[in-house]
C-alpha cells in the first residue's frame, strides 16, 4: 500500500488558533450522498456570516467527499464519524486515519456510546484512535456520558476514569487536537430530553477542570455538550460555564434547524 502523506510529530504541527466556541452535529447513519449534497448547499447560505465559532458536519463515510466538495471554502468543516487505529492493513470495511486527512476532514467523533454499546469498543481502543488522529492532523471529539440520569457530582464518579483511560495516548503538546462531547448516554434518541443546563455546566465545568490540571495544556482543549440540542435550548446551554459549544443530534438532520441553533448567542467575555 503506498501513502502519499506522512504524518507529523506534534511540535511539527501547524498551530491550532485559541480556543473557540464549536458548534456541530453527527449525522449518524442518515442522509445519502446525494441527500447530503442537497443538505450542505442549503446550509452555506445560512451561516456563512458566523466567523465567530467553528462550525462542523460529520457525514457517514460515503458522503465525506460530498462534504468537501461543497464546503471546501466555507467556514463550514467536516469530518468522519469514526475510524480505525492503524494507519492501513488487513482490516476489511475499516476507514483509517490518512485516508480520513486526505478527505480533508477536521474533526474525528470517537468512543460515541452507540459505538461502545453495539461494538463493544473500550476506551483503550478509543485511546488508539485518538493517537491516530492527532498524528494525522485532525482533532479527535471525544464522547463520555453517564448511562443514567445522575447528579453531576456522581456523573463526573463515571467520567473522569474514562476519560482517563481515554486519554492514556495523548501525545504532549497535542491537547489543542481535543474536543470532549459530553452527551449523557439518557439524553440521547427519540423522546429524551437535554440534561438541565445547570446540571450541564457543573459537569462540564469539572471536566474543564480535569482536563486543566491533566496536562500542561489541557485547558487548550474544548468541552461541548451533546443530547438533545434543540434551538430552545441552545442557548441556556452556551450560557452555562465550562460550555465551550454544542454537538447536535437528529434535530441537526434538518440544515434549517440546524442553522438556528448555530446562531444561538455566544456568552459574553
Amino acid at each position: 500500500m503506498t501513502i502519499v502523506s506522512t504524518p507529523r510529530t506534534p511540535d511539527e504541527r501547524a498551530p491550532v488558533g485559541p480556543r473557540r466556541s464549536i458548534i456541530g452535529t453527527s449525522w449518524k447513519m442518515n442522509l445519502t450522498s446525494t441527500e447530503a449534497g442537497g443538505y450542505c448547499d442549503a446550509l452555506r447560505p445560512l451561516v456563512a456570516d458566523l466567523l465567530d465559532r467553528d462550525l462542523f458536519v460529520l457525514p457517514p463515510f460515503p458522503a465525506i467527499w460530498i462534504a468537501r466538495e461543497r464546503l471546501s471554502g466555507t467556514n463550514v468543516a467536516w469530518g468522519a464519524q469514526d475510524v480505525h487505529p492503524e494507519d492501513g492493513g488487513a482490516h476489511t470495511g475499516d476507514v483509517s486515519a490518512p485516508m480520513l486527512a486526505d478527505l480533508g476532514c477536521r474533526y474525528v467523533e470517537v468512543g460515541h456510546s452507540e459505538r461502545r454499546r453495539d461494538h463493544g469498543e473500550t476506551p483503550e481502543l478509543v485511546a488508539a484512535k485518538i493517537e491516530a488522529i492527532v498524528r494525522w492532523e485532525m482533532s479527535a471529539i471525544l464522547c463520555v456520558g453517564e448511562t443514567r440520569r445522575l447528579g453531576p457530582a456522581a456523573a463526573l464518579e463515571q467520567l473522569l476514569p474514562d476519560l482517563e483511560r481515554s486519554l492514556g495516548g495523548m501525545p504532549a503538546g497535542s491537547f489543542d487536537r481535543l474536543v470532549v462531547a459530553y452527551e449523557p448516554v439518557w439524553a440521547i434518541g427519540d423522546g429524551a430530553v437535554a440534561a438541565p443546563p445547570d446540571d450541564v455546566g457543573a459537569v462540564q465545568s469539572g471536566i474543564r477542570a480535569w482536563l486543566d490540571a491533566r496536562a500542561p495544556d489541557g485547558s487548550a482543549a474544548r468541552v461541548i455538550y451533546g443530547g438533545s440540542v434543540d434551538e430552545a435550548i441552545a442557548g441556556q446551554l452556551l450560557a452555562q460555564p465550562g460550555v465551550d459549544g454544542l454537538f447536535v443530534g437528529r434535530r441537526a438532520l434538518d440544515p434549517v434547524a440546524f442553522a438556528a441553533i448555530a446562531r444561538a448567542p455566544l456568552p459574553r467575555t
